[in-house]
């Protein structure tokens, strides 16, 4: 299985409901590292996974929605506690929709596989979702 990686970062704010989360009940911030990653079986006839600047283009615009945002006051979140958990789904149905759709190029996602979406929290924390693209 051949597979690309793009990586990108973004700045948020946010709080959480519920005993669990302690002082994170609090609104704080939090800067994600996230990297996407696709796979598909063979290589296209260029030797590529797929267009890494196109890739890199559709990761930057999915993150754009919640770069510098408070994510409590995001319409489609509110009520959510976004954890990093729940953010990689969410940045996963985001770029999933844009790769079927062929924002990584024309046939692309027909041979495309799976892919993860990470965002790491820390040098000792992350959380992620991975899922296939057919």
């Amino acid at each position: 299985m051949f597979s690309l990686t793009v990586t990108d970062h973004i700045m948020i704010a946010h709080s959480f409901k519920g005993e669990i989360f302690g002082p994170a009940q609090k609104l704080h911030g939090a800067t994600y590292t996230v990297e996407v990653s696709v796979t598909r079986a063979a290589l296209d006839d260029e030797g590529l996974v797929c267009d890494i600047g196109l890739a890199l283009q559709t990761l930057r615009e999915v993150l754009g929605r919640y770069n510098y945002t408070n994510l409590d006051e995001a319409p489609e979140l509110r009520g959510r506690n976004t954890t990093t958990e729940f953010m990689a789904g969410e940045i996963f149905r985001s770029m999933k929709s844009r790769v079927q759709a062929g924002a990584l190029g024309p046939g692309t996602a027909d041979a495309l596989i799976s892919m993860r979406v990470i965002l790491r929290e820390s040098p000792v924390a992350w959380a992620g979702f991975e899922g296939s693209l057919r």
